[in-house]
């Protein structure tokens, strides 16, 4: 499963008719559950309705056939909502699809260089805090339509959103309320009804219904956009250097989100059904799919949760569901997506609202504050809110550095040096035995000072080296490095000048313990030889006889 071949190739060894059955039973399912959620994301990132659909057919089809897990189901998703909207709004569609293009680049070079695991290093409260933080400009974003407000202005921003919402409550629409708490009473009440049709395809339908036979008074998405039934075209974005320059930061943003959701939502499948993903071809599948779906005029996409989820408990066993999924919404787009005008704006609202609250984190938002420490809690705070007012790049961009500076700042809070305590009439030493707890007494040779390090040697820390505490009337300094699992080039520079310092006043710096990690970095940067290979010991008695004997 480490190579990069396609779940697909796995999948169909053995395929009888009867899994082919499934497969296809699960597929219509997911893609009626699919087609509400597509035109709504689509509308929600600023794009048209048909956007939504042609990235779940070509993203959903490309990964589910390329991809390294067997029943995810891919296409548009609510956390790339704010950040499509605002690349359409400065840089168009044209901007939006080189963006996706170069996103799909990277992700597919993620993949072949096995980056896969490097996702986890993403910290969970820079995920939960950006996560929150779409839910409430996803929220914020649909207040207008719900209520059937009319703005003044067309805010990008989400505060920018809300306060138009205040100036403008006074043209609040009743009707197009009452259509909004019809569709999410639907979705509320729904699932005690039935479980294989979902709510929002009913709420769907029940409110076309009605608002075209009692002609209300309510937006639908025949009025604010032109409904199109017709094929994607395959188009090749005008790639310039100066739209490269402007879209890369957003490009970066998309292609980590994908592999974020994607192989998260490979995670949590793997948990359904005993399985395992691989994780590189599902960057690579992403990656190809997000590409072939910005070319066809599509938005970015990734793996679903919710909708793969579903396709799980509905029997899916294979690939073949999502690539189902995928040619049943083709046979919707041709033949019945012009009757998607007549569905209501303030139903789309209720499900994003759905949406939304499903992806807000809520509970995992509060144990963090609760349980974590204060560090992380920062992160995530500020995380949260730079989603909320900026935008995800700047967002996720504050978060890493801030999570990596708080978690250098606590490696080198953990790290020291610090010297043995000498018995002076025995010329005796304490050393602790760590494993059992017990105090034991060591012989150091006379004119030797013993300091121990603790911790991971990096630039963070490398000043607490200077806590050796030099004494040019000595003849030897032991530097105990047992429980140092890693030294950087930073540290390496200042054990060198300790080295020197030594060597001027005729010290002998002595090492006992070094493990792999520092022991190479020693080797490579030729500090072995300065030092001496004999003054490199094993273990902490081996260096005291090397000093003795010096």
């Amino acid at each position: 499963m480490r190579t990069l071949k396609p779940q697909l190739v796995h999948s169909i060894k053995g395929y009888s008719a009867g899994d082919f059955r499934k497969d296809f039973v699960s597929g219509v399912i997911v893609a009626i559950i699919a087609l509400p959620l597509s035109i709504a994301l689509a509308l929600a990132s600023g794009v048209g309705p048909e956007q939504g659909i042609y990235t779940a057919i070509i993203a959903g089809f490309v990964i589910s056939m390329l991809g390294g897990s067997k029943v995810q189901i891919a296409g548009p998703t609510a956390a790339f909502a704010s950040i499509v909207a605002g690349v359409v709004a400065t840089e168009g569609m044209g901007g939006l699809a080189t963006a996706t293009v170069l996103a799909g680049i990277f992700l597919i070079l993620m993949g072949v260089f096995k980056m896969g695991n490097l996702i986890k290093f993403i910290p969970y409260s820079i995920t939960t805090g950006f996560t929150s933080g779409i839910a409430v400009t996803i929220f914020v974003g649909q207040i207008k339509d719900f209520a059937g407000i009319t703005f003044k202005n067309s805010p990008v921003e989400t505060l920018e959103k809300l306060k138009e919402v205040f100036l403008n409550i006074s043209t609040l629409n009743v009707q197009a309320l009452v259509i909004g708490f019809i569709s999410l009473f639907i979705f509320i009440l729904w699932p005690k009804v039935s479980e294989k049709i979902p709510g929002s395809f009913i709420a769907v339908i029940f409110t076309s219904v009605i608002v075209y036979l009692t002609d209300m008074n309510v937006n639908t998405i025949g009025d604010l956009y032109t409904i199109s039934s017709s094929l994607p075209e395959f188009t090749v974005p005008d790639i310039s250097y100066q739209t490269v320059r402007n879209v890369l930061p957003d490009a970066f943003t998309i292609a980590i989100l994908a592999a974020i959701e994607s192989l998260l939502s490979c995670v949590v499948a793997d948990g359904m059904i005993g399985s395992r993903h691989n994780s590189n071809m599902e960057l690579v599948a992403q990656g190809a799919g997000n590409t072939l779906s910005a070319l066809f005029g599509g938005i970015p996409a990734t793996g679903a949760i919710a909708r793969t989820a579903a396709n799980i408990k509905n029997g899916a066993v294979s690939p073949v569901s999502g690539m189902v999924h995928a040619v049943i919404l083709l046979m919707i787009l041709i033949f019945l997506m012009p009757y998607a005008a007549l569905i209501p704006m303030p139903c789309i609202a209720a499900i994003l609202f759905v949406v939304a609250y499903n992806m807000s984190e809520w509970r995992e938002f509060s144990e963090i504050i609760r349980e974590s420490p204060k560090s992380d809690i920062l992160v995530l705070l500020t995380t949260f809110v730079l989603t909320v007012v900026f935008d995800l790049v700047i967002a996720i961009g504050v978060g890493l550095v801030m999570a990596s500076l708080l978690f250098m700042r606590r490696m080198a809070d953990v790290t020291d040096v610090y010297g043995w305590k000498y018995i002076e009439d025995e010329d005796e030493n304490y050393d602790e035995d760590t494993d059992s707890g017990n105090i034991k007494l060591k012989a150091v040779p006379k004119n030797v000072l013993v300091f121990e390090i603790t911790g991971p040697m990096f630039f963070g820390a490398a000043d607490k080296i200077s806590n050796v505490a030099f004494d040019k009337s000595k003849k030897a300094i032991i530097l105990r490095m047992r429980s140092v699992p890693a030294v950087d080039t930073t540290a390496l520079n200042r054990l060198r000048d300790l080295n020197k310092k030594c060597k001027r006043y005729n010290v002998q710096l002595i090492f006992a313990h070094v493990n792999e990690q520092p022991l190479s970095m020693m080797e490579k940067a030729g500090f072995v030889d300065e030092i001496g290979k004999d003054n490199i010991c094993p273990s902490i008695d081996s260096a005291l006889e090397r000093a003795e004997h010096i």
